[in-house]
Order: structure tokens, then sequence, then C-alpha cells
């Protein structure tokens, strides 16, 4: 008889849990509304270690003595390179997991591992490239214009290194910025609220966004991933349109991202109008978006004068 009873109460409970869940599905039953904070820590880390492991990497190269890191081992910008590799995917995981609706698991993990493998093909592909700046190499010319490069035997060499440079500048950076920005994008997807729940971005978030909008500048130039940023950014304010017809608007997440990209975009085209007329980066960089690399105006305009 107890075993009886103890079998009709639990089938009691999960009844009434499934009509529980039933009727909060149907809405009749409201769910409990979780509060959305801004993730300033997560943000402040994202931005700290891309300031200092991504745009300090060739920066530490220079200011280290060589003779602490031999040619033909990893320097100080490699070593930076690898931790890169580790904590960026994991702060992308931990900021996808905070995201206040569920997220494809599977689109972010397959985003996730071609980010890491994209980025370990330019950490190889860049530190040789680095080597070879140290060695005379000058990034405003092109790979068959370099004077250490030109006049290599046999001529099939110069053939191994455009294949170094193609891994380096562009499936590197395919592999690992197309995989980045999805998962930005998919996490914004997730970053939308009703207009009355509505937050702005707290003054933690806007002493973040120069330094963020900065980087991503730096990031978008650097990489020559115009295209890809602009996608990006159109996608974004077209399910911002798309979700406000629905009564929904980015919380503050979601705006701060939003922002932070827009002013990117600003610091792009005052970039490219900057340098709009100088001939030998336009040899270089031809077509109508025209964006030269900032390291490749340091080799040309910087490096000679010092």
């Amino acid at each position: 008889m107890t075993t009886t009873r103890k079998r009709k109460g639990s089938d009691l409970t999960s009844d009434a849990a499934s009509s529980l869940s039933s009727l909060r599905q149907q809405g009749k039953i409201p769910q409990k509304k979780t509060k959305k904070h801004f993730h300033f820590d997560l943000w402040f880390c994202l931005t700290v270690q891309n300031w200092i492991l991504d745009f300090g990497r060739p920066i530490v190269m220079i200011i280290l003595p060589l003779e602490w890191f031999p040619l033909n081992r990893p320097s100080a910008g490699d070593y930076f390179h690898m931790v890169y590799n580790v904590i960026t995917p994991f702060l992308l995981l931990k900021l996808i997991e905070r995201s206040p609706r569920m997220l494809p698991r599977s689109a972010v993990f397959l985003c996730i591992i071609t980010f890491v493998m994209g980025a370990s093909i330019h950490l190889v592909g860049d530190s040789i490239n680095h080597r070879l700046i140290l060695s005379g190499y000058q990034l405003h010319l092109s790979v068959r214009e370099n004077p250490i490069i030109k006049d290599l035997k046999p001529a099939s060499l110069i053939d191994s290194f455009e294949l170094l440079y193609y891994y380096d500048e562009h499936l590197g950076h395919l592999m690992w910025y197309i995989p980045f920005f999805l998962i930005l994008f998919i996490y914004f997807a997730g970053c939308f609220t009703d207009v009355q729940d509505h937050k702005t971005v707290p003054l933690s978030g806007w002493l973040l966004l120069c330094p963020s909008a900065l980087y991503y500048w730096y990031l978008v130039t650097e990489g020559q991933i115009t295209e890809l940023f602009l996608l990006t950014i159109l996608a974004m304010v077209t399910m911002v349109i798309h979700q406000y017809r629905k009564g929904l608007s980015p919380d503050s997440n979601g705006t701060f991202l939003l922002y932070s990209f827009c002013f990117t975009l600003i610091l792009v085209a005052v970039w490219m109008g900057f340098l709009w007329n100088d001939p030998v980066l336009r040899t270089k960089y031809p077509g109508v978006l025209y964006v030269p690399e900032p390291w490749s105006f340091y080799t040309l305009h910087v490096k000679e004068t010092h």
C-alpha cells in the first residue's frame, strides 16, 4: 500500500508540473522575469585582452630585445597570440552563456572551433611574417615587389612566400574573423527585450565604448575585413528594425555592441579619408573600399622617420 501511494503521489506531482509548464507556454501563467544586467566584467575583459594580446603583439616584439627571442624560436608576440587563442573563445562562450535567450549551441560550437583553427593558422603565418620584417620586409609592398624576396633563387621560393602570405592575410583572417563576428551577431540576436523594459547603457558601458570601438577599428583595418564588418552592421540594423516592429528593442548589452560597431564605422571612414590620396598605399590597396592597414602605414611613413 505504501509503495502504491508513493507511485500515485509521484504521478500527481509530474502531472501538476506538466500542466503548469503547459499553462506557462500558453501564457496563462506569467514566467519569472530574470534581471538583465550589463555584463561589464565580460566586456571589460574582452576589451583589455584584445588590446594587450592582439594589438600589443607586434608592439612587444619591437620593444623587447631580439636576443631574448632567437629568430628560430617563438617570439613574445607569438606567446601573446597563443594566450589570445585560449582566452578569447572562453570569453565568447561565457558571453553566450549569459544571453537572456537560448541560442543555437551547435552553431556556436562550430564557430568557436573554426575561430580557434583560423587564429592558429594566423599565428604561424604572422610569426614568420614578423621575422621577415626584422630582415627588411616592407609591409606596404606586395610579396613579389619586396627587395628581400624578388631576387630569390629558385623563383619557386617566391610562390612559397605568397602561399604563406595567403594563409596569414586571407585564409587565416577569414577563418578567424567570420566566426568571431558571427558569434557576436548570434549573441546580439538574443539581446532583445520588451520596449518598456528597455535599459540604457550604464556609465561603465560608455567608458568602455571608445576603447572597444577603437580596437574594432584596428581589427577591421589591419584584418582587411571591411566587407565582413559592413555586412555585420547591416544585419544588426536590419534585426533591430525587424524586432522593433514586434515591440522589442536591444537591452543594454545589445545597445553597447551596436554603438561600438557604429562608432567603429565612423573611425574607419575617417581613416579612409585621411589616406585617400596616398599614392603608394593606393597601389597596394586598389578598389572602392580603400582601407589601408595601420602597420603598412607605419612601415611606410613612421618607421623611416625614426
